[in-house]
């Protein structure tokens, strides 16, 4: 029996060898024969690249040179820093304005022109042969036109109706008499018309200008320090209004034309802050006057008012503020006068400066807004030039409205 086992064993062996085989040779029959190897490539150079000129032509061979055997060009040494350096700009020169004597002989040419408005209307009414209801209610319009006021009209009729009266016969020269001495009441007011420029103190002289915003408020600042140096003094300006774009570089140049210092700060800072350091700076200097010109601000702007009034209040810790003089468009009329209310109940104001007081203002409005805040009209602008800003004299300014 064992014989069996190991015969079948030996016979299942056998018959795996076989196949096997079998298979295996199978698998060599199927295989690609393999190749032989190649023999070693051949490396031959690239073409040169065809120079300008050449196009494809095959390179020649040419002599080469190494570094050492090129001539090359001696390095140029680096110019020296010239010893004459590019002169730096010239400061501006520093102009001699006008004194402000000289600019009250143009007071007259230049306002003779709204005489047309007012002095001119009143005399051809008051000369009429007879002068009934419909003659002074026509004066009346007149006055009121011109921006005098309500109020000031009624008394300056009053006044005219009774002298007339009286009067009888009226000369063209007795009526302009008559009409000169009227005005000049109107505008007359006890309160000195000066800017305050000296108060008697070791710190200098502050003036805060302030006004809404196109009035010419900063040009007013500028000529106003003009204005001051013509009459001898020095002066410091501080640009507080940080609001208005280019604001500060104006003020400063008009500063530079007449040697006067601006105190500036960055473009929407602290206005109070600024105010603060301009005063500061005029006491170190021993300048006669600090101007300080602010943002024009809308009356309407409950905020921005509340902010001028920190400035006027920051300043005060420094030196006493001696005057804040309110710039007017003199073209705009009674809505100046709303103006004028809202900044007097925010600061006191001293003075009026009216710009704009040429052939297209209505000169009534020196009345009014005296009328109206009970301080004096201080200074007017007679025009763009530089030195056309003077001192208010009424009677100047009476006889350039109703004319010779």
């Amino acid at each position: 029996m064992e014989i069996v086992i190991l015969a079948v064993v030996i016979a299942v062996v056998l018959v795996g060898a076989v196949s096997g085989l079998v298979i295996g040779g199978r698998r060599k029959k199927q295989l690609p024969p393999a190749e032989r190897p190649s023999a070693a490539p051949t490396i031959t150079t690239p073409p040169a690249e065809p120079r300008v000129g050449d196009e494809a032509e095959t390179p020649r061979d040419e002599s080469r040179r190494t570094i050492e055997e090129v001539d090359l060009p001696a390095a140029e040494a680096p110019e020296a820093p010239s010893a004459e350096a590019e002169p730096a700009p010239a400061a501006p020169e520093v102009e001699v304005p006008e004194p402000t004597e000289g600019r009250l002989v143009r007071l007259r040419a230049r306002l003779a022109r709204s005489q047309n408005a007012l002095g001119k209307g009143l005399l051809t009414l008051l000369s009429r042969e007879h002068l009934d209801e419909d003659t002074w209610e026509e004066v009346e319009d007149t006055l009121l036109t011109a921006d005098v006021g309500v109020a000031p009209t009624q008394e300056l009729v009053e006044r005219l109706r009774e002298r007339v009266r009286v009067l009888g016969t009226r000369t063209p020269q007795e009526l302009r008499t008559l009409l000169r001495e009227e005005l000049l009441k109107l505008i007359a007011t006890d309160a000195p018309r000066a800017v305050k420029t000296d108060n008697g103190l070791e710190t200098p002289a502050v003036v805060m200008v302030v006004g809404v915003n196109g009035t010419g408020k900063t040009t007013t600042t500028g000529k106003l320090a003009r204005v001051l140096v013509a009459d001898g003094k020095s002066v410091v300006l501080g640009a507080a209004d940080t609001f208005r774009a280019a604001a500060a570089d104006q003020l400063q140049t008009w500063g530079e034309r007449v040697g006067a210092r601006t105190v500036r700060g960055p473009e929407g800072g602290d206005p109070a802050s600024i105010a603060f350091d301009a005063v500061k700076e005029g006491i170190a200097e021993h300048a006669d006057v600090v101007l300080i010109d602010t943002a024009g601000r809308l009356h309407t702007k409950a905020g921005l008012m509340d902010e001028l009034g920190k400035v006027k209040r920051v300043v005060e810790k420094q030196a006493p503020l001696d005057e804040v003089l309110l710039v007017l468009d003199a073209t705009t009329g009674q809505n100046g006068l709303v103006q004028a209310r809202v900044f007097a109940e925010v600061v006191n104001i001293t003075g009026i400066v009216l710009t704009k007081l040429d052939g297209t203002a209505k000169g009534g409005i020196v009345v009014a807004v005296q009328r109206e805040l009970g301080v004096p009209v201080k200074l007017i602008g007679l025009g763009e030039g530089p030195d056309d800003l003077a001192p208010f004299d009424p009677e100047a300014f009476v006889d350039a409205l109703i004319g010779d």
